[in-house]
């Protein structure tokens, strides 16, 4: 409330996954959507629900939220026996039989189950850790794989999911708390309870978080439709607004893109609207991908604020003083207007999102609470006489608390703990800023193109790789758009095309293209890439030129945990 002399607080938590499903086959081709959902989705709305004062925002990428519910679909339909379970490794975790010990397939699904955490969660647990170890006997001697057990498989099977489980459910779900005390020794029924709990996670998702909203602990807010980054579909040039140098694609401009920023958009208002019963008011656009054209059309679809990272900011500042233009000095803890864009602009505060996400893993929960607010306090002190600062706190919701211990349980509640009973910081949200500001918003004649990382697009573009991604995009688009105006496609084949080429929009994959990216993700990534490619020719009915068929990036390099994140200033690559 304005009245309250406390300063804002704003923690905002981001949730996303790329879309994972071959839509020809209906497979997942890989089961991040539904790990994330049992370990992280969940508890980030158990920590908040067992702190009835805190307020917080949760984003959520729509692509992520229809994969939710296909998930429910496909278990709903093999419970009775109406089809399978499109993901192989879920599928596998109640499947009656398994690849035979020896085979490719066993070893393929023996590597799947190992890809977890070998500190935070596979040594956490000693009978997941004892499978591990003989996993690594096994790679080093194959020979010697004909004569384990099936059950070895099984138990892995178990410990897998065991493992990804979030830390409220481990604590709380008896189901969970007796597999882990059995150990080993898996039966069926076991792995069907296990099964069970998995699905009742993913049901109550939506339900949680439209209940905590109902009560007005959480502001929901949306991303574009398949988390694209629209200020590069409007024009690949607003690259060169941050970085003047940059090499860009062959490609003038994606065919259409402002058509397909408009679609992303209303889609995703549409699938938001389906999921969760109300309308959002915010939209963190994709990575917090910004330019002066973006803030146009989130204006037109109705959002009333966006954010992005504080260099965006800075950057836009530094070109209106270039401009001998009369501005306010850089600061990152206020609202902000650009140009004749009715939108209000927050902007993360880097230096304390990146000490959450890259320093205080290694840190025990209070020290590192106590350090993160003490922070918090010196912004408030130092704030100007007559106006209160905003302190945005933007973090990926997901991917950070695998690195901490017991995936960020006692972190997230002591920090949930401290800031809601705060004498002097308030926890809010967006909105609740815009209808009751604290402080007048700061007006600039331009925001200079950019997102949260580095105040760049360089994670998206201007890389050999990515660049040559968006090539084939681009070429892609041009026979998509050929084919929906000649009247060859059926009303039903044109929507199909129409999800399929949104898609291969998303921002994920060019994220991960670059040989600073470690290579197994980068493999994963550009083959589901080209994957979609593929289907999107086969669905408009053009036959895939061959240089979908080539690799287009092969990765190799080490990132801060794995490239899943980058800090917003300090760059640990090259990209």
């Amino acid at each position: 409330m304005a009245s309250d002399p406390r300063i804002p607080v704003v923690l905002c938590w981001h949730m996303h996954q790329p879309d994972y499903r071959d839509l020809n086959t209906g497979e997942f081709l890989f089961p991040w959507v539904y790990l994330h959902t049992i370990k992280d989705y969940s508890d980030m709305a158990a920590h908040i629900e067992a702190h009835p004062n805190a307020r917080t925002v949760v984003n959520f990428a729509p692509i992520l939220l229809e994969q939710i519910e296909t998930y429910l679909v496909q278990i709903e339909r093999w419970r009775h026996g109406a089809g399978q379970i499109g993901d192989p490794l879920l599928a596998a975790l109640v499947a009656e039989t398994l690849p035979e010990t020896g085979t490719p397939a066993f070893q393929e699904l023996m590597e799947k189950c190992l890809r977890a955490n070998p500190d935070r969660i596979i040594s956490r647990f000693p009978a997941y850790q004892r499978l591990s170890e003989l996993a690594e006997f096994y790679r080093q001697k194959p020979e010697m794989q004909r004569y384990v057990s099936p059950m070895f498989l099984t138990d892995l099977l178990v410990w897998y999911h065991l493992g990804w489980m979030g830390e409220t459910i481990r604590h709380e779900n008896h189901c969970v708390r007796s597999l882990q005390e059995k150990g080993y020794g898996f039966s069926m029924d076991d792995r069907h309870a296990l099964l069970n709990v998995i699905f009742e996670i993913l049901a109550g998702i939506g339900p949680r978080y439209r209940h905590l909203a109902q009560k007005g602990q959480v502001e929901l807010s949306v991303s574009p439709y398949t988390h694209s980054m629209l200020p590069l579909l409007i024009d690949l040039a607003s690259a060169r607004e941050s970085m003047p140098d940059i090499s860009l694609p062959e490609s003038v401009r994606y065919p259409g893109g402002e058509l397909r920023v408009g679609w992303q958009l209303q889609q995703a208002r549409i699938v938001f609207q389906r999921f969760f019963g109300i309308e959002p008011t915010g939209c963190w656009a994709s990575e917090g991908g910004l330019s002066q054209e973006t803030l146009g059309f989130l204006d037109q679809h109705g959002f009333r604020w966006t954010a992005s990272g504080d260099s965006v900011i800075h950057n836009s500042i530094n070109r209106a003083k270039e401009l001998d233009l009369s501005v306010p000095d850089a600061d990152i803890h206020r609202p902000y207007n650009f140009g004749d864009s009715p939108i209000t602009v927050f902007f993360r505060d880097d230096g304390l999102s990146d000490l959450i996400g890259f320093t205080y893993a290694s840190w025990h929960a209070s020290d590192a609470v106590g350090d993160l607010v003490h922070h918090m306090e010196n912004i408030a002190a130092h704030g100007k006489p007559g106006s209160k600062p905003v302190i945005s706190i933007i973090l990926d919701g997901e991917n950070a608390w695998e690195y901490f211990p017991e995936n960020g349980f006692h972190f997230l509640d002591e920090l949930y703990a401290v800031l809601e009973d705060h004498p002097g910081l308030r926890l809010t949200t967006f909105r609740q800023l815009i209808d009751e500001p604290v402080c007048p918003t700061l007006s600039l004649p331009h925001l200079v193109a950019g997102s949260w990382i580095y105040g760049t697009f360089s994670t998206w573009i201007g890389d050999p790789d990515k660049n040559r991604a968006w090539d084939l995009l681009c070429e892609a688009k041009f026979h998509y758009d050929r084919a929906m105006d000649n009247g060859s496609l059926t009303a039903e084949q044109k929507e199909t095309a129409r999800r399929q080429l949104a898609i291969c929009e998303g921002s994920d994959w060019f994220w991960w293209f670059g040989d600073y990216n470690p290579a197994q993700i980068v493999s994963d990534f550009e083959h589901l890439y080209r994957r979609h490619l593929v289907n999107l020719y086969d669905v408009i009915g053009y036959s895939a030129p061959a240089s979908v068929f080539h690799q287009l990036s092969q990765g190799g390099g080490e990132p801060t945990h794995g490239g899943a994140m980058r800090p917003g200033h300090d760059q640990d690559a090259q990209g």
